[in-house]
């Protein structure tokens, strides 16, 4: 009994669509190196400067405290409500954007931080946070 064989056509690959992309890809970057010559063709003289540095990065968020007894301290300096006001709104005439971080005592009254809060608000603060801590369950 004879047997058959059957040859298995190889596959074979269609690289008709990848040579199509080379091609755009090829006349995309050649049109885009004409425009980059064009536009440094164009009269205009740009400003020069000296003193080349980087822009300094935005200040830190301030951090108040309001102990219990209803003491206050901005960075770590005791303030009153006014001075607070006064020296957040000389900082934020610095830097516009300038924030707060508002550390109460957990035993004080709300009143304080309340107060604290008013303070940083007629200084012109617009970014406020109130730091807390996560109660352990019990």
């Amino acid at each position: 009994m004879p047997l058959k064989t059957n040859f298995d056509e190889q596959p074979s690959m269609n690289l008709t669509p990848m040579i199509d992309i080379v091609f755009l890809l090829i006349i995309f970057f050649m049109v885009g190196t004409r425009f980059v010559e064009m536009e440094r063709n164009i009269a205009v003289q740009v400003p020069a400067v000296r003193d080349v540095q980087t822009l300094s990065p935005p200040p830190e968020r301030r951090v108040i405290n309001v102990y219990r007894d209803g003491q206050i301290s901005l960075d770590r300096q005791p303030v009153t409500l006014d001075q607070l006001t006064s020296k957040l709104t000389i900082g934020r005439q610095q830097y516009a954007e300038l924030g707060v971080i508002v550390r109460g005592d957990a035993e004080g009254t709300f009143q304080n931080v309340a107060s604290v809060l008013n303070a940083c608000r007629q200084a012109g603060i617009a970014e406020m946070g109130i730091s807390v801590r996560m109660a352990s369950h019990r």
